[in-house]
Formats: structure tokens, sequence, C-alpha cells
């Protein structure tokens, strides 16, 4: 079985984690993945699994959040002819099929406690008995945990068992999230640019604006490089002038002249008058502010190469950073 995706980037904090996962692979220990949504953590743990000695071997994935506590224990452990109302065979559940493989638990939080304890048993003898059976089986399985949430806190909390927990967390890998790596914002935006333009038909992609170029790696991306990906084929599904470079971007799809919002049940009552924005000249010094920032950490802080990427000259560019009372 083939490696369906590729992991791109090539910030340094990017980088760092892909020489964790590269040393962590051949080991056949518990790991978590742990990042925020869209941040691709699904793929850091099929890629832990694929530079493993069990590459050949199956990599069975399961939504612990997407099933019921009792349709979950199902899945997982399996269960027998009878066991319950409509289960007329056995069923092989997910860690009999990952046998000499590798198993991802997505959304592993969400994981009832008897359904948690029932893994810890797995983790530590190796041993299940499938829902309704009396049968012990025994299966070679590396488990794989992916979350979104802080599982020591959980844990503090009562919510998470601690001692399953222990057992995950062999080592932890911390997703970066995009604004974290900012070099890889245009390596990826381009790529996804690339690839729906040849789902689109057109003859090649024309490249960004700077303006846009500034845009992206401003924005902050709280959905990480899934929000990315949906930004950029949008956007150049939308734009009308494929042989020009891309200039509009849309951040949010919802935008529209005639939006109906509901207000929030906590927000007070509307005086009818829009709000006043703070300071002109407060905002435009933030939003200076803010690209000579972007463009400091995306050129690694090389002062020369952020000034001609802003169209600036050097000693333009200094005395903006002066201004700002920003370090180089």
């Amino acid at each position: 079985m083939a490696h369906s995706q590729n992991i791109i980037g090539e910030d340094p904090v990017f980088l760092q984690m892909l020489e964790q996962i590269s040393s962590l692979a051949p080991l056949n220990k518990p790991t978590l993945v742990i990042g925020e949504r869209g941040s691709g953590k699904e793929m850091i743990a099929e890629r832990l699994h694929f530079l493993s000695a069990r590459w050949q071997a199956p990599v069975i994935k399961v939504n612990c959040a997407a099933l019921t506590s009792s349709l979950l224990d199902t899945e997982l452990f399996g269960h027998e002819a009878g066991a319950f109302t409509g289960a007329e065979r056995r069923h092989r559940g997910r860690f009999e099929r990952a046998d000499g493989g590798t198993l991802i638990l997505d959304e592993i939080a969400t994981a009832a406690p008897e359904t948690q304890d029932k893994i810890l048993r797995v983790l530590e003898y190796g041993e299940f008995e499938r829902v309704g059976g009396s049968e012990t089986l025994s299966v070679d399985v590396r488990v794989v945990g992916v979350t979104n949430v802080d599982l020591p806190a959980l844990a503090r909390q009562g919510k998470f068992r601690e001692d399953l927990l222990d057992r995950l967390a062999f080592d932890v890998v911390n997703v970066p999230p995009l604004r974290a790596r900012p070099l890889d914002i245009m390596l990826l935006a381009d790529l996804f640019a690339r690839d729906m333009s040849r789902e689109l038909d057109h003859p090649h992609f024309s490249g960004f604006t700077k303006q846009a170029e500034l845009a992206l790696t401003a924005h902050n991306w709280p959905g990480n490089v899934r929000e990315l990906k949906n930004v950029i084929e949008r956007s150049v599904h939308r734009h009308r002038d494929p042989d020009n470079p891309l200039d509009s971007l849309i951040f949010d799809a919802f935008v529209c002249p005639w939006r109906i919002s509901q207000p929030s049940p906590e927000a007070p009552p509307s005086s009818g008058k829009t709000p006043l924005p703070p300071s002109f000249h407060q905002a435009v010094a933030d939003f200076e502010k803010d690209i000579l920032e972007t463009s400091l950490r995306k050129c690694r802080h090389n002062q020369t190469e952020a000034a001609r990427q802003l169209d600036l000259s050097y000693h333009q560019f200094r005395r903006l950073l002066k201004k700002h009372a920003i370090s180089g």
C-alpha cells in the first residue's frame, strides 16, 4: 500500500517535526499526534506508519467522535453473532483488521471511559475480547492517537484516563499550526493554485500579485492548511482572468452584500448604529507594523530581502522599522 498524500513544507519548525517523525517511526511504540483542526494530523499519523517496518501491513483509521460508545466498542473490538439485536454474524473489529499494522484513533479524547479501559488493555497486553464473546484474542498493533485537545488537562479533570495517557504518550508529535510556519504559506498556496488550475483546465497558473501574497502571509489561518486550501481553490475558481496573476482572495465564502446574520443570544440589543473604528492613524500604523513583521518572518529577518519583497528601498524599510520600534 503506498502513501497517498505528500507532506510538503520547508519551514524550520515543520522540518524539525518531520525529523522527529523519522526517528520515531521505526519504534513499535504508541504515539500521540496533537494539533489544531486542519493542520494535517491524520497525514502525520499515516506517515508514522509508512516510514515504519509495518508499512506493508494494514493502516486502519477510526474516528472516535463519529460513533456512539456502543458502536465504537463493536467497531474497535468486533462482536459475536447474537451479541445484540441485529448482530446476525460475527464482525471483525478494527484491532483485528489492523493486526501487524497500525491503528489510528482520531479524536481519541471523545472515547468513553469503558472504551478507554479496553484500549489500555490492548496496549498493555495485546489482548481483548469481541463484544458478546469470551475468547481472548491477541494482536500486534501500533496505536497512534490523534487529537486537537489538551489531553493532560482532560486527565486532570478526570475526563480521560491518566494511565491510558501515560501509555499513549511514549512520545508526542505536536503538529505546528500554519501561522507558526510562515515560510510554507506561499509554498502551499502555489501548490494548491496550480492543482486547481489543472482541475479547471487552465493552461497554467499565472501566480499571485504582491498584494495577494501580503494578504496570505498576514492572515492568521485559524483553520490551518485546510483553510488555506479552501481559500486558494475558491479564489482560483472565481478568478475571471487566469492569464493574469490572482489579485482577489476570498477568505470567507459567506460574505455577500445582503447576508442575513442572526445576533447571538448573548449579544446586547443593537442600537442600529455602526460601531466606530479605532483612530484612523492608529489603524494605519497597526497595519504597517503587521506587514513589516510578517515580511521579516517570511524572509527569516533578512532586512534587504524583506525590503525588496515590499518594493521599498533598504533605507525606507529601516526607517519604518525604527518608526514602529521593530527590532530586525
